[in-house]
């Protein structure tokens, strides 16, 4: 059985995803408290100051051959654009009083991200702590259930084996029993062929006695022939013998 909890990489990139999202939520935040901000909240004309004496100018414009009218429209357009150029630069500069609240305002949100931060980790640590139990839990449950699986296994292969061997016993014990009644046979065989060569012999035995004893017979009557007929023919040649002598 497998766990169905998320995997830790799985895990870390939802992780991830969650802390970037607030993050891109409190800069986002911030970045439009910022914008916010940028606006000035003191009137346009406060510590604009014009550095130069216009009736001073005048006075040199009316020197130079203007007219009085003149040089007070010139000196008028001068404030006008010196202002206006003023109004432009100070459009995108803050006052030093802005930029302490600015800066406030973001180490407020930045310890705000790290207070969500630290929350978030203590959340996901627990949250992988009670996942890393449950898991130990389920291999515990495992290993008992691989024990227990394998110790059926074993009792069932350790009983196959304990009848396979008493039936090899009773193959072997009835194989001896028929090698015994074979060779039992084979020896009652082998004492009646035995017996029966013997009384073989003894019969080729008692026949070769017989034809010695008629050999010897019919060589004595040989002899007894032959000694006649040389008898005989002796006798004949000593009458012819005496006839002639």
């Amino acid at each position: 059985m497998q766990p169905e909890e998320r995997p830790w990489s799985a895990r870390r990139l939802l992780f991830g995803k969650t802390l970037r999202k607030s993050i891109r939520e409190c800069s986002s935040s911030t970045t439009q408290t910022i914008q916010y901000n940028l606006s000035p909240n003191i009137p346009k004309t406060e510590g604009r100051k014009l550095y130069f004496d216009t009736h001073t100018v005048v006075c040199v414009l009316e020197d130079n051959g203007f007219t009085t009218q003149q040089a007070e429209a010139l000196v008028s357009i001068l404030v006008q654009m010196s202002n206006s150029n003023m109004d432009i630069i100070y459009a995108d500069m803050v006052t030093k009083v802005q930029q302490e609240i600015m800066l406030q305002r973001v180490m407020s949100q930045i310890s705000s991200v790290k207070k969500d931060m630290i929350i978030l980790e203590k959340s996901e640590f627990s949250t992988l702590l009670a996942e890393n139990e449950k898991l130990k839990i389920q291999l515990l449950q495992l290993k008992v259930q691989i024990a227990d699986i394998m110790n059926k296994v074993r009792s069932d292969n350790l009983m196959d084996m304990n009848l396979e061997k008493s039936r090899v016993k009773e193959l072997k014990a009835e194989h001896d029993k028929r090698l015994l009644e074979t060779r039992t046979e084979i020896m009652e065989m082998t004492a009646e062929h035995e017996c029966h060569l013997t009384q073989t012999n003894m019969k080729i035995d008692t026949e070769v006695a017989g034809l010695k004893t008629m050999l010897e017979s019919h060589k004595l009557d040989t002899i007894k022939y032959m000694a006649g007929s040389i008898f005989t023919c002796l006798t004949v040649v000593l009458g012819f013998y005496r006839i002639w002598m």
